[in-house]
């Protein structure tokens, strides 16, 4: 078979611990095969991250930009263990923040459903999607640890000179203390990427904050998001047949545990980062996600939504069989050539992409999984759990019938 053809390169994000391994095993037996690869290949592992001062994640989010689609592996966001460990020179921050924050955009996840898992909430018989603002918050914030007492204050000198200044806390102990922020200009990017992708598949959009407590910060989140709404999309979302409403977050969460599924729920940085994990987990697994990053001028990367699974990544350095989950990132990868090839009129490489989608449903489907998927079949279903490689040979079997269809 005559491979596709490619003729704009993807940015190709590669990353840390066991999902560096699956990362190369899917190139290796389910992309190069098939596919000539253009890609412009960055290594954000932790060590070239550390050789470079950080510098590589900047080049691999500014190129994203320049090529408009990116895929990207599953990286280390280094605690004080890790600098231990890897011999950092310092806590790097995370790349997925660092690459966020270039691309402004909004970050939108979905289970991947199949039939022989049914959602832990038994109500739930359609996907729910977490739409994640990507910018600013806790991770990109500026963080003190206080050796004693004194006063900690929060300060903003104006262009023209003009101060606003208020005490956070008269420390008389040590502690710790942190400084957030976000932009009015991303909210609205958030907001006008919620309403749009809401109306592009015709489904409700729920927003929570916390704005009874964060009565500046998230309260200026709901009142962007109302005013937009009221002002662009209000007769829109009416004429489609489908609603948004806000919401505290806490209620939110009650809200969504007794839904149906089947709508989007917007989330602030940090919520949406804790709330897909929960929702993807009740579907069946975190490497059953799907995870895209969505920016205002038309860029796209996309990722697993999951760690590097470092339990499994510990037992391969010592010679043992791992049976990891590469759903998520076979996921990104399909999702990265589908939309290099809508922007690049490549018919082809769109129906690639579709037929490894469909080749990862049917393998599974067909009751062939890894462990972890194995054990939460439903009643009436069976099912063998194969290790890693055994699992994306199977895929490569019938993706190769469907592509030779």
């Amino acid at each position: 078979m005559n491979k596709i053809q490619m003729t704009t390169p993807l940015v190709e994000m590669d990353g840390d611990e066991m999902t560096r391994i699956l990362w190369k095993m899917i190139k290796d037996e389910l992309i190069l095969p098939f596919v000539d690869l253009k890609s412009e290949y960055y290594d954000l592992g932790l060590v070239k991250r550390e050789e470079t001062k950080d510098q590589i994640t900047l080049d691999a989010s500014y190129a994203a930009k320049k090529y408009g689609v990116a895929v990207k592996c599953a990286t280390i966001t280094p605690n004080a263990q890790r600098v231990t460990e890897y011999n950092l020179s310092q806590m790097w921050k995370s790349p997925n923040g660092t690459i966020r924050a270039i691309l402004d955009g909004t970050v939108f996840r979905a289970p991947i459903m199949i039939d022989s898992i049914k959602p832990n909430v038994r109500t739930w018989t359609k996907p729910i999607t977490i739409a994640r603002h990507a910018y600013g918050d806790v991770y990109k914030n500026t963080e003190f640890r206080i050796p004693g007492k004194g006063k900690a204050e929060l300060v903003f000198t104006g262009e023209d000179g003009t101060e606003m200044r208020e005490t956070i806390y008269d420390f008389e102990c040590p502690g710790v203390l942190q400084g957030m922020y976000n932009k009015d200009t991303s909210i609205e990017s958030f907001a006008r990427s919620c309403f749009e992708y809401a109306l592009s598949v015709k489904q409700d959009l729920w927003f929570s904050t916390k704005d009874t407590i964060s009565k500046k910060y998230d309260h200026r989140f709901k009142d962007i998001f109302q005013e937009i709404y009221d002002n662009e999309y209000k007769e829109k979302f009416e004429a489609a047949g489908i609603t948004y409403f806000y919401t505290l977050i806490d209620d939110a969460v009650a809200r969504v545990i007794r839904s149906k599924g089947g709508f989007i729920w917007a989330c602030k940085n940090y919520d949406g980062d804790v709330m897909s994990d929960m929702v993807s987990t009740a579907f069946g697994s975190l490497a059953m996600m799907t995870s895209v990053l969505v920016s205002p001028d038309g860029n796209y990367e996309y990722e697993a939504a999951h760690g590097t699974v470092t339990r499994h990544y510990y037992r391969y350095l010592q010679g043992e069989e791992t049976s990891t989950n590469p759903v998520a990132t076979i996921f990104a990868w399909s999702g990265a050539f589908r939309k290099r090839g809508e922007k690049d009129g490549l018919a082809d490489l769109v129906r690639y992409a579709d037929c490894l989608e469909a080749a990862v449903l049917k393998t599974l489907n067909d009751g062939i999984m890894t462990k972890d998927l194995a054990g939460m079949v439903s009643e009436g279903y069976t099912a063998t759990a194969v290790n890693s490689a055994d699992f994306i040979a199977a895929i490569r079997e019938r993706l190769t019938a469907m592509l030779e269809q």
